[in-house]
């Protein structure tokens, strides 16, 4: 299983890195988001508690989760190439395990966004943003949980569908709203009683809390907080359904052939 998950993950990182055109979309999308978005709301944005904080500074982790969840769903439209190619169906009659063709295209399409958002990182101390050793390591496992999270996401997605564009169809109705939803352009404190609501049951919104308290608490002192646990809990929770739920996606449709 472990095999055929990291020759599938390294396909993946391959193709991926062989496309420049996909390389820059997937990186200047949500740059220009930032720096447009925040230089136009720079002025204008001053939230309850956090007067002090630039909207490029506020919005700065946002746009980290934005560029997992593009690098990530993203990566899982290639599991609608393969089928109409071929090479999906002979994987799929190989005998290899289903949940390492699962692994194999999650992570592979983890890797992706670990590689863009960690380069997007390199510009915390430019807004004033310093991590401590420990931060940095609970910044990078709130990126691979939150990574996993829409790339499972993004495989029970494709995994049905029969063209790209559907693809890209069900992600502006469905997962751009999750981001949306996730604190990462307003404060939840801002939103409407409704709104707060939705907020606090989308998992995104938990995984932009890990994501973003690294750079404003020490990294030990976050696991004595009972909201940052909570947050990371509902993560861990959310990476693993979707993984559970892609295997048994998986699972269903080879019983049907």
């Amino acid at each position: 299983m472990l095999s055929v998950a990291i020759s599938l993950a390294k396909r993946e990182f391959v193709r991926f890195i062989r496309q420049p055109q996909r390389v820059i979309g997937a990186v200047a999308q949500p740059l220009m988001f930032w720096l447009f978005l925040g230089a136009g709301m720079g002025t204008s944005f001053r939230p309850a508690g956090l007067a002090q904080t630039s909207y490029l500074e506020y919005f700065y982790p946002g746009v980290m989760v934005m560029m997992l969840l593009f690098a990530s769903v993203f990566a899982c439209i290639t599991i609608i190439e393969d089928r109409d190619a071929g090479f999906l169906q002979g994987v799929l009659v190989a005998p290899v395990s289903r949940m390492g063709i699962v692994l194999g295209k999650v992570f592979g399409a983890t890797a992706i966004a670990l590689v863009q958002v960690l380069l997007f990182t390199a510009a915390a101390p430019f807004l004033g943003l310093h991590l401590t050793l420990f931060g940095l390591v609970l910044l990078l496992v709130g990126f691979v949980l939150t990574s996993i999270g829409f790339a499972g996401l993004g495989f029970l997605l494709a995994w049905g569908m029969k063209s790209t564009s559907g693809f890209h169809a069900i992600m502006m109705v469905f997962l751009m709203p999750l981001w949306m939803l996730s604190g990462a352009l307003f404060p939840i404190s801002g939103a409407p009683g409704w709104m707060n609501v939705v907020m606090l049951v989308n998992p995104v919104f938990h995984a932009l809390e890990i994501i973003r308290a690294p750079f404003y608490g020490d990294g030990l002192a976050l696991l004595g907080q009972s909201g940052y646990l909570i947050s990371l809990v509902v993560v861990v929770a959310w990476a693993g359904l979707s993984l559970l739920g892609s295997m048994k996606r998986v699972g269903k449709r080879e019983r049907g052939v």
